[in-house]
């Protein structure tokens, strides 16, 4: 077996090739690693925020808020329901999508804004006023999600936008919601926004305490049974689960398919390295096969030094993704069609497939050429 210093030698007397091929494998791994870290902070922030003893019922058919509608009379009705808490009062709410201007870039993103009532705090305990006040109820107020405070104009704490024309509300307070989706939002008094968007009489989806999680099945089909209504019951969490599925799964397929182009790219890179590496040192390889090494022992040499070198590249790279958890990231949220701002969340989950991808890179890359120097015949190398 040839001792590992031997390989670590090689890679530090080839210093510009080895950092030229590590940095190239460093950025597939920080493409990929951000990817996904991007992915896993997209199914956080919809899924978080969700409660297993909390039902969220919709008009059937509907996909999500935004396309729902009930009559606000029925809400009573859901709040009847079998194994619902009945000291937590039902919540309706209301959902439209607002058009508002960026701060510091041109153009125009849609915000989510929810009408609620006091019971929507109820049904959240997450939800905490953490600059400001509530908005009261009647009033021409509204508080808005810590993430999207400040990003748009008229949405920083004091400041006032029109919520539809000549309709103008103030911005009292900033509330954070445990890092949910939530906290892109804008929340409202009900009336006053179903007011300024005529809607009065409807809300988009009710929400309701459960006993406890096992109570669902029976709620559900009570809610379900009577076509006349044309109920969709669904536990909150699964429902907050399904509206991260297409906007994750987006981002998850394009990092993954971005990183397969640039981890050819690399390979080839990590190749023509270690090809030029055989072709600079057959004295050496015929030194070793003098010395009685065989021919697998030089093929699984120059195997260690390209993984070694991949591994390094690899570990850069999932490092410098892991500075992205400081980031931002603002994007369409497919479900809603409106905007809401993520944060990369790294795990190790994600850290080890990053360095697995690396390593693999290094083996494929590395193969051939190792099989070249393998071949190579101990006269030959000693005479050339």
């Amino acid at each position: 077996m040839i001792p590992i210093k031997y390989n670590l030698r090689s890679l530090a007397v080839r210093k510009t090739t080895s950092v030229a091929t590590a940095l190239g494998i460093a950025l597939v791994v920080f493409v990929l690693a951000s990817a996904l870290m991007l992915s896993a902070g997209i199914k956080r922030t919809l899924a978080t925020g969700g409660h297993a003893n909390v039902a969220i019922v919709m008009r059937q058919g509907s996909d999500n808020e935004l396309s729902s509608g009930i009559e606000a009379a029925n809400v009573s009705l859901v709040a009847a329901g079998p194994g619902v808490k009945r000291d937590v009062p039902a919540s309706g709410e209301a959902i439209v999508v607002l058009a508002m201007e960026k701060v510091g870039v041109d153009g125009v993103a849609n915000v989510q804004a929810r009408g609620v009532t006091s019971a929507a705090l109820g049904l959240r305990p997450e939800v905490k006023v953490v600059e400001g006040v509530a908005p009261r109820a009647g009033a021409e107020e509204v508080m808005v999600g810590k993430r999207i405070a400040g990003r748009f104009k008229g949405l920083a704490l004091g400041q006032t936008f029109e919520l539809r024309k000549n309709r103008p509300v103030k911005v009292v307070g900033v509330f954070e919601a445990d890092g949910s989706s939530s906290e892109s939002e804008v929340w409202c008094d009900l009336d006053i926004l179903r007011n300024a968007f005529a809607r009065q009489g409807y809300v988009s989806s009710v929400r309701v305490q459960l006993d406890s999680p096992a109570a669902f099945d029976g709620f559900k089909a009570a809610m379900e049974s009577d076509k006349q209504y044309g109920f969709l019951a669904l536990r909150e969490t699964d429902y907050l689960e399904k509206q991260s599925e297409g906007t994750a799964m987006f981002i998850g397929v394009l990092g993954t398919l971005i990183s397969v182009f640039f981890a050819a790219g690399a390979m080839i890179g990590a190749m023509i390295t270690m090809y030029a590496a055989v072709a600079n040192r057959q004295r050496e390889i015929g030194t070793l096969r003098a010395l009685g090494f065989s021919r697998t022992s030089i093929l699984g040499c120059f195997l260690l030094e390209s993984t070694v070198l991949a591994l390094i590249g690899g570990a850069v790279g999932a490092s410098a993704a892991l500075l992205m958890r400081f980031v931002k990231f603002s994007m369409m949220n497919f479900s809603s069609w409106s905007e809401i701002v993520f944060t990369f969340q790294p795990t190790a989950p994600i850290l080890v497939v990053s360095l697995v991808f690396a390593g693999s890179m290094g083996l494929l890359g590395g193969f051939f050429p190792a099989v070249a120097a393998a071949r190579v015949s101990a006269i030959q190398a000693m005479r050339g």
